[in-house]
């Protein structure tokens, strides 16, 4: 089933998130209304707090980000040997951040429309539960790093505006307006406060 993503401005995209038990209600259904709807937005990533639900939840497709690429891109944006991952993420904690960082433009399906450089770090190690709570810790490089990053953060409360310079910011401010007032036409089902 596919949910409605929640637009800049809802409460529940800066709340920190809980954890998902093995005996959360559904959590195989969640999962697949979770993918389907990132699919439909054409996203590379969601969070379930993007679709209301308060849980320690994203998922992450940067195969297909991978699989869009010329080779020179490729080699750019991503880390030899790694070729994207579709991947569910349940109670990730990051554990170690790279001291390398590097810039690049993000996006949200939530905040549609705006694209601004942020940087973050080239690896992190992570660990996590898969969809059936097997337990992985792994690290991660690039595009994919940074995908993981963005998803995480939504888990935190945290969206990539935090990361912007307040000039910035305040330059986006109109446009912010416009998609808290749900002033803005997405190809995607939102749904504004």
């Amino acid at each position: 089933m596919r949910h409605k993503i929640l637009a800049y401005g809802s409460p529940a995209l800066t709340k920190t998130c809980t954890p998902v038990g093995k005996d959360t209600t559904n959590i195989e259904q969640l999962i697949n209304d979770m993918w389907e709807t990132m699919k439909n937005a054409n996203g590379c990533g969601l969070a379930a707090p993007q679709i209301g639900i308060n849980k320690k939840l994203f998922v992450v497709d940067s195969k297909t980000t991978f699989d869009l690429l010329d080779e020179q891109n490729r080699q750019v944006l991503f880390h030899k040997g790694d070729n994207g991952i579709r991947e569910t993420f349940i109670n990730a904690e990051i554990i170690d951040y790279d001291d390398d960082l590097w810039e690049d433009d993000e996006g949200c399906l939530s905040i549609p429309g705006i694209y601004k450089p942020v940087k973050r770090s080239w690896s992190i190690t992570i660990r996590y539960q898969t969809k059936n709570f097997q337990s992985i810790t792994k690290s991660y490089s690039g595009t994919t790093a940074r995908m993981i990053q963005h998803e995480f953060d939504h888990t935190q409360g945290v969206l990539f505006l935090n990361y912007l310079k307040p000039l910035t910011k305040r330059l986006l401010e109109s446009k912010l307006k416009k998609i808290k007032a749900g002033k803005i036409q997405t190809r995607y089902p939102m749904k504004f406060i």
